[in-house]
């Protein structure tokens, strides 16, 4: 049994998993079990997560991997679930935080970039939790974050893929939590409404302006807040996170609405497709 402590985070390369990385060390070091870590970092950006690596290290002097991986390719994450396989430790933590996203109708959608937001969102955490969960069960104490989203809760036209794929996150959380009930491996999903990561960039499609994502300031969540929130959720063994009150209270009137408020509501959202400037 390795003496490390290990902490896995997909998509680590910015964002909400660049955030995780930095806070998690923060929490060992507070621990005073930092320097005992193990941090593997993956994500396809191979130099931003050596960048972290560096900064992780110079400052918490922890051991840090970079695993670069392309998880919407079934031959990338095949040889990267060979790797995790390996991996064991008296403490585990396993954030399954990379995703896509896809802003447009369904029917102009490109087939492809459907097909590696089923794979990035839904298949890659199934795989990785599933080939890490027998030694996190065997571990001292575990915790598994997965990063869903408020759109898990609501049907959103426009964002038909991402939010179906989202419910799956939700959803799978939700059951594996109850079959490990009676071991130490605490299941959380998290679920931020909007923050500012590169989420829009991505999901925008090729000849759109920023415009087309269509959220408004006030709605947003900073990105801290999300990870902060995320991780006391998971500590405490809380199933859902969603984080800031706005977010939970909106979280709340979706969960209770009527299925014909929702739908009279989404029918008359906001939809708007802008050429590019």
């Amino acid at each position: 049994m390795s003496c490390f402590s290990t902490v896995v985070i997909t998509g680590a390369s910015s964002g909400f998993g660049a955030v995780f990385a930095r806070r998690v060390a923060q929490y060992l070091q507070r621990c005073g079990r930092v320097q005992e870590s193990r941090f593997v970092l993956i994500a396809r950006s191979v130099d931003k997560l050596q960048a972290l690596a560096g900064e992780l290290t110079a400052e918490f002097g922890c051991e840090v991997l970079v695993w670069g991986c392309d998880l919407a390719s079934s031959s990338a994450r095949a040889e990267l679930l060979g790797r995790l396989a390996e991996l064991e430790s008296e403490w585990m933590m396993l954030i399954n935080n990379a995703g896509l996203g896809d802003y447009g109708e369904f029917i102009s959608a490109e087939p492809e970039r459907n097909r590696r937001m089923i794979e990035v969102n839904m298949t890659a955490p199934v795989e990785i939790t599933r080939t890490m969960l027998p030694a996190m069960v065997k571990a001292g104490r575990a915790y598994i974050i997965n990063v869903a989203s408020l759109a898990a809760d609501l049907a959103i036209p426009d964002f038909a893929m991402y939010a179906a794929s989202k419910a799956f996150v939700a959803s799978f959380s939700e059951a594996l939590r109850l079959e490990l009930a009676k071991s130490r491996v605490h299941v959380t999903a998290l679920c931020p409404g909007p923050s500012h990561t590169n989420f829009g960039d991505v999901a925008r499609r090729t000849g759109k302006s920023k415009k087309e994502v269509p959220f408004r300031k006030w709605f947003y969540t900073s990105i801290d807040c999300v990870v902060k929130s995320g991780l006391r959720a998971v500590l405490a063994n809380k199933p859902r996170c969603y984080p800031s009150l706005k977010i939970r209270l909106v979280g709340l009137f979706v969960r209770n609405a009527p299925l014909w408020l929702l739908r009279l509501i989404m029918s008359s959202r906001p939809r708007r497709a802008v050429p590019a400037e």
